[in-house]
C-alpha cells in the first residue's frame, strides 16, 4: 500500500538526488552525441569510433555514482518500505514536466534494484509500467530546436527546398556541389512519386538533428502527401575532394529498417526529447518495435526496459511453450526460443568440449566486444539480462532437462516471488533477434533440388551474401573465428548476419598464414597437421573443406569470394587497418550511390 501522507523529508531528498544523477547522465550522453557533428566535420573517424564505444558505458557508470551517493549521504538501503514508497511518489512528481521521463523512470529502476537487491525488492518500488506520459512533450525554451522542421515545396520548387533543407543543418564544411546532388535526389523522389497529384498538405518533415554513425551523417525525414507518407534518408559523406556530397537517397520503410537495423552500431543523435524522435521514427517504420528504435538511438537501457515489457505482455497473451531452438546445437551456448516470439534466448553452458578452450568470463567479454564495436550490419545486437523469471508451466520438460544437463549453475526453479506459482529463473541470458540459420536456409534449397531455378537462386543469394558478410566484418576489424554456415543467419531482408561470438578476434590480433609446402612425401600424406601452429595463427586456405562440400555452393563461392581462401586477402586488410585506415561499409547497395548511377567516371565518395 502507498502511504496516505508524504511525511518523510528524507524521501524527497533521496528522490531529488536520484533525479540529479539521471540529469547528469543525460547531459553527458547528449553532450557526447552533439560532439559527433564536429568529429564528422573534421573527419575524425577514430574519434567517432572511440566515442561510440565509450558512450555505451555511460549509463552503468552513472548508476554506480548515484547508488554510491545515496548510500553515503542517506543510507538509502537501510530505509524502511514506507520511505521507499514515498521516494517513488516524490520522484513521479519530479517527472511531471521532465523532457526525458521514460529514461528517468528506467534510471530509477536501475538505481533502486542496485540498492535494494532482493532484501525486500517488490514491484511497488519500481516502474513496472510508465507513470508519466511521453505524449506531446515540448521544450518551450527559446533557444531550443523543434523535434522536426517542415518544408512546403511544390513540384517545381522541390529542388530549391531540398537545397535549403540540407543547408539548414549548418555543417561547417562545404559541399562539393549541393545543387547537383539535390538534383539527383529530386530525380529519385520523382521516380517514386510518379505522376501522383500533390495534395494541399504536401510537405517534407525532417528531424532537426543529424544522425551520425561511422563515417556518415544522415538526414532523416518523410514526404507527406494526402494520406500517404514516404520515409527517406539522405546519407552525407566526405567526397575524395575533402568536401561533402549527398551519396544516395534511401526511400521507403524497408530501406529505413536496414539503416536502423539491430545489426548496426548505434547512432549518435543530439535529442532534447528522445520520445518525440522515437514517435517520429515509429511513424516511418511501424514494423520496428519501439525497443529497437531506442537501441538504435544509443538508449540501449531504455530499449532493454521496453523489450522486457513487450516480452511480459506477449507471455500474458500467448500459450505456447519455450523449447530447444531448432538447428545444430552449439558447443558453448544453449539456445532456446518461444515459437510465437521473434527472439532467441542464449545461455552460456557450464562446460565445453576440449576444442573450445574458453571460459564463461571470456565468452561474456566477446559479447561485450560486439556490443561496443561497429557491427556494420553483420553482427546481431544482443540484450543481456540477469535473474530472468519465466513461468514454469511455459517450459518444455525437454528444455528443462537440457538446461539441467549443460547449464545447471544458471538454473533455479522456485517460487521466489511467493505467488504460489513455480518459476524458472535463468541467472544470465542473452536475447537476440531470431533469424533463419544459414545452414537450414541452404538445406531447404538443397531439398528442393539445385536444378530448381528458385532453389538455385536461393543458394546463389545466400552464398553471395555470406561472403559479403565476412568481408564487411573484415572491414570492421573482426575475424569471425568459426565461419561455419550454422553460425550465420538470414534476416527478413535477406541479409546474412553473424551471431556466434565465442571465437571472434580482431583481425589485427590474428596471424594469417599460407599452409607451408610439405618437405617430403610423409608430410604430404600425413592426416595430421605436421607444421607448427601458434595460438593466433589462421590458415584461410583450410576453410574450403569445411564450407564448400556442396558443388552448387562451391561454384558460387569460388566465382565471387575465392579471395577469402587466400592469406594475402586477410593479411592485406590487417595491414591497412593497422596503418589507421577506416574502411567503407555502406548500409545500402553500392549500385545506389549517386557517384555510380550518375557519374561513374568520377572519384567515389567515402562513407
Amino acid at each position: 500500500m502507498f502511504p496516505q501522507r508524504l511525511d518523510s523529508p528524507l524521501a524527497y531528498d533521496i528522490a531529488k538526488a536520484m533525479m540529479d544523477g539521471f540529469n547528469r547522465h543525460y547531459q553527458l550522453f547528449r553532450t557526447e552525441s552533439a560532439r559527433a557533428k564536429h568529429r564528422f566535420e573534421t573527419a575524425d573517424w577514430h574519434g567517432q569510433q572511440r566515442a561510440q564505444r565509450e558512450r555505451i558505458e555511460f549509463y552503468d557508470l552513472r548508476v554506480r555514482e548515484a547508488s554510491t551517493r545515496l548510500e553515503r549521504e542517506f543510507k538509502a538501503g537501510e530505509q524502511p518500505m514506507d520511505v521507499w514508497h514515498q521516494i517513488k511518489l516524490h520522484y513521479i512528481g519530479l517527472l511531471v514536466n521532465h523532457h526525458q521521463p521514460e529514461l528517468a523512470e528506467t534510471f530509477f529502476n536501475s538505481v533502486t534494484t542496485k540498492i535494494l537487491h532482493r532484501s525486500y525488492f517488490h514491484n511497488d518500488f519500481i516502474f513496472v509500467r510508465p507513470a508519466v506520459s511521453t505524449e506531446y512533450i515540448e521544450n518551450d525554451e527559446l533557444a531550443t530546436r523543434p523535434t522536426y522542421r517542415a518544408y512546403y515545396p511544390q513540384r517545381d520548387t522541390l529542388h530549391e527546398h531540398l537545397v535549403r533543407l540540407v543547408s539548414d543543418f549548418e555543417l561547417r564544411i562545404a559541399f562539393e556541389d549541393l545543387a547537383r546532388d539535390a538534383g539527383y535526389v529530386v530525380e529519385e523522389l520523382n521516380k517514386r512519386l510518379g505522376e501522383v497529384k500533390l495534395r494541399a498538405n504536401f510537405q517534407i518533415q525532417v528531424l532537426s538533428s543529424l544522425f551520425f554513425r561511422n563515417k556518415g551523417a544522415y538526414i532523416v525525414g518523410k514526404l507527406i502527401n494526402g494520406f500517404s507518407e514516404l520515409p527517406f534518408a539522405l546519407p552525407l559523406l566526405h567526397a575524395k575532394s575533402g568536401k561533402l556530397a549527398i551519396d544516395s537517397v534511401l526511400i521507403g520503410e524497408d530501406d529505413l529498417l536496414i539503416l536502423f537495423s539491430f545489426a548496426r552500431a548505434y547512432f549518435m543523435v543530439d535529442m532534447g526529447i528522445p520520445s518525440a524522435y522515437v514517435q517520429f521514427l515509429r511513424s516511418m517504420m511501424p514494423r520496428m518495435p519501439r525497443a529497437e528504435i531506442y537501441n538504435a538511438l544509443g538508449l540501449a537501457k531504455q530499449g532493454k526496459t521496453l523489450f522486457y515489457r513487450d516480452f511480459l505482455y506477449h507471455l500474458r497473451h500467448s500459450t505456447d511453450k519455450f523449447r530447444i531452438a531448432p538447428g545444430i546445437k552449439g558447443m558453448v551456448m544453449l539456445v532456446f526460443d518461444l515459437p510465437s516470439f521473434p527472439y532467441v534466448f542464449k545461455v552460456i553452458k557450464d562446460y565445453y568440449p576440449p576444442q573450445k578452450d574458453t571460459t564463461r568470463e571470456q565468452i561474456k567479454g566477446k559479447y561485450l566486444l560486439v556490443k561496443q564495436h561497429d557491427r556494420v550490419g553483420r553482427m546481431a545486437d544482443t540484450q543481456e539480462y540477469s535473474e530472468v523469471a519465466f513461468p514454469r508451466e511455459r517450459f518444455d520438460d525437454e528444455l528443462i532437462a537440457e538446461i539441467e544437463k549443460f547449464a545447471p549453475s544458471q538454473l533455479e526453479i522456485s517460487d521466489r516471488d511467493g505467488d504460489g506459482q513455480l518459476e524458472v529463473i535463468i541467472k544470465h541470458v542473452y536475447i537476440e533477434r531470431r533469424m533463419i540459420p544459414l545452414n537450414i536456409y541452404l538445406q531447404e534449397a538443397f531439398d528442393a533440388g539445385v536444378d530448381d531455378p528458385f532453389a538455385r537462386g536461393q543458394i546463389e543469394r545466400a552464398v553471395l551474401e555470406y561472403g559479403n558478410a565476412i568481408k564487411d566484418l573484415v572491414a570492421a576489424n573482426i575475424f569471425p573465428g568459426d565461419m561455419l554456415w550454422k553460425n550465420f543467419g538470414i534476416t527478413r531482408h535477406g541479409k546474412v548476419v553473424f551471431y556466434d561470438y565465442d571465437e571472434i578476434e580482431y583481425i589485427t590480433d590474428c596471424n594469417f598464414r599460407k599452409v607451408p609446402t610439405p618437405r617430403n612425401e610423409e608430410e604430404e600424406m600425413s592426416g595430421e597437421v605436421w607444421y607448427s601452429v601458434g595460438p593466433k595463427d589462421v590458415f584461410p586456405e583450410t576453410f574450403g573443406p569445411f564450407l564448400l562440400g556442396n558443388n552448387a555452393v562451391r561454384e558460387v563461392f569460388m566465382k565471387h569470394h575465392a579471395d577469402l581462401l587466400e592469406a594475402a586477402f586477410w593479411q592485406g586488410h590487417k595491414e591497412r587497418i593497422a596503418a589507421g585506415h577506416v574502411h567503407d561499409v555502406f548500409p545500402y547497395e553500392r549500385e545506389r550511390r549517386f557517384v555510380r548511377k550518375y557519374a561513374p567516371d568520377q572519384a567515389e565518395s567515402k562513407p
